[in-house]
């Protein structure tokens, strides 16, 4: 309690609590806050440095990305000995997919950080992949890469990234419906459906079909075609389960 009353006088309220909350996520004291504010800065906040350059976490995202597929790649090849390259590249994509990182990023509260403009109902879960990714970079540029790497393996691999878990995990439903359906020799189609592109409260909505040698399997909506057919192999998926698995 005394290290927080120190920390909230020594900086002003906003800059203190914003320490305290990156103290707690990363389990050690930062050592430049101005490099974790940046990747909780937004660009609708319109800030430069003195040199003019923008002042958001846009390329902190981009490090990060690079960071995380290091570590990742190099605990998959120390834990899988056995496998392929192959079998590696699609291990670390399941395990740094959008979906996953935007989950660990909600474990984190991390939108709760961001300085910005947009108010937060109004941003996709992507942000919180996003904002995974400026952080670690901050750690990098702030604690080097040993203390990134630690950070990576304690706080995201060991409590979310499980090796056979993942090995079942599907990333992409419309990849894997259409793989399975080739290797299987089965006909399928995506179609739009007959009331796709409808307007529902001021938003256009896209509805596919999912068939599966002439049967209708599945229907879904969605607002846009990419959205609603990888929703509609997800619900194909899961009613041919028992067949996918056989």
């Amino acid at each position: 309690m005394k290290f927080i009353d120190n920390i909230l006088k020594s900086r002003s309220k906003k800059d203190g609590i914003f320490f305290c909350k990156i103290h707690e996520i990363l389990g050690f004291k930062p050592k430049t806050l101005s490099i974790y504010k940046r990747a909780f800065t937004h660009r609708t906040m319109n800030l430069k440095d003195k040199l003019g350059h923008d002042i958001n976490y846009e390329r902190l995202e981009f490090l990060g990305d690079s960071l995380l597929d290091s570590v990742i790649s190099t605990h998959l090849f120390k834990q899988s000995p056995q496998g392929d390259e192959g079998y590696l590249t699609k291990m670390r994509a399941k395990a740094v997919s959008r979906n996953n990182l935007n989950q660990i990023g909600q474990t984190f509260d991390l939108l709760s950080l961001l300085d910005s403009e947009v108010k937060p109902e109004y941003f996709s879960d992507n942000i919180y992949g996003n904002l995974l990714e400026a952080l670690i970079a901050a750690i990098y540029l702030d604690q080097g890469f040993k203390k990134c790497e630690k950070f990576i393996l304690e706080k995201i691999v060991n409590p979310f990234i499980d090796i056979e878990e993942l090995e079942n995990k599907v990333i992409s439903y419309k990849s894997y419906m259409i793989e399975w359906c080739q290797k299987h020799k089965h006909d399928f189609e995506l179609k739009e459906y007959k009331d796709s592109g409808k307007v529902i409260n001021g938003q256009k909505y896209f509805a596919m079909t999912y068939q599966l040698n002439g049967q209708n399997i599945a229907k879904a909506r969605a607002t846009s075609k990419k959205k609603a057919e990888e929703k509609v192999c997800r619900r194909a998926y899961y009613v041919l389960q028992d067949q996918i698995i056989d």
